[in-house]
C-alpha cells in the first residue's frame, strides 16, 4: 500500500501540469501522483501522463472538492499531498517541506504559504498546497460538493476539531493568474466564482457543525 499520495486537481492546466508532476515525482517521500483532470478540454491529462502521473479523467467539471474526492477514492494512502495544477516554480524541496511535519506527527495538516493574492488577502488560511492525514479529508461532510470552498472547509474543520496545523513557507512559488489563463473577462468571472464559493462554504460548514 502506498504511504503518501499526491492528488492534483486540474482544469485546463496543460501549460503547467507537467512541471508540477515532475517536481512531485522527484520527491522520494511520494509514492503515487494522481492528477484529476476535472472536465478539462485541453491536453491536461495527456501532459500529466507524459510526466508519469496516474490520471483520472472526469467528463464534467465537478469543481475542486469533487476532483479531490475522486482522487481520494483512487488511493488508500495514509498521507495525502494536495497541490494546485497551475503552480509555477514548484520544487522537490517545497514538496518535502510540506510533507515532513505531517509524516513526523508534529501536525495533522501543513498549509503551504505562497505569494499572497486577492483571495488570500480576504481568506488568510486559503491555500491549495497542503499535506494531511487521510482521515482529515474523510471527516469532511459533502467533500465532493465543496468546489473552491474545500480549503475553507478544511480550515474550519481544523478549528472545530482541535487538530494542530502548521504553516510552511514555500518561497518563490506562485501560480498562473486566472486572467492570464482564461483572458481578462473570463478570468475575472472565475476569480469571483471562486471567492463566492469560499465565502459560502466558510459559513455553511460552521452551521452544519453547530
Amino acid at each position: 500500500m502506498d504511504r503518501v499520495a499526491a492528488i492534483i486537481p486540474a482544469f485546463n492546466e496543460e501549460r503547467t501540469i507537467g512541471d508540477v508532476v515532475g517536481a512531485v515525482r522527484r520527491c522520494p517521500l511520494v509514492d503515487d501522483v494522481i492528477v484529476v483532470s476535472d472536465g478539462s478540454r485541453d491536453a491536461t491529462g495527456w501532459a500529466a501522463r507524459q510526466h508519469g502521473a496516474r490520471v483520472i479523467e472526469l467528463f464534467e467539471n465537478l469543481g475542486k472538492g469533487g476532483a479531490i474526492a475522486a482522487g481520494l477514492g483512487a488511493t488508500r494512502a495514509q498521507f495525502i499531498l494536495l497541490l494546485d495544477g497551475d503552480l509555477v516554480g514548484l520544487t522537490t524541496q517545497h514538496v518535502e517541506d510540506l510533507l515532513r511535519p505531517v509524516l513526523a506527527g508534529t501536525a495533522a495538516v501543513s498549509i503551504g504559504r505562497i505569494k499572497r493574492d486577492f483571495i488570500q488577502a480576504l481568506f488568510p488560511n486559503f491555500s491549495g498546497q497542503r499535506a494531511l492525514r487521510r482521515e482529515v479529508l474523510e471527516a469532511i461532510p459533502h467533500l465532493e460538493n465543496t468546489g473552491f470552498g474545500v480549503e475553507a472547509v478544511l480550515s474550519r474543520h481544523l478549528k472545530w476539531s482541535g487538530l494542530h496545523a502548521c504553516t510552511v513557507s514555500l518561497g518563490h512559488l506562485t501560480h498562473v493568474p486566472k486572467q492570464e489563463k482564461h483572458g481578462l473577462l473570463r478570468g475575472y468571472v472565475a476569480k469571483c466564482k471562486a471567492t463566492w464559493q469560499i465565502a459560502k462554504w466558510s459559513g455553511r460548514y460552521g452551521r452544519a457543525k453547530a
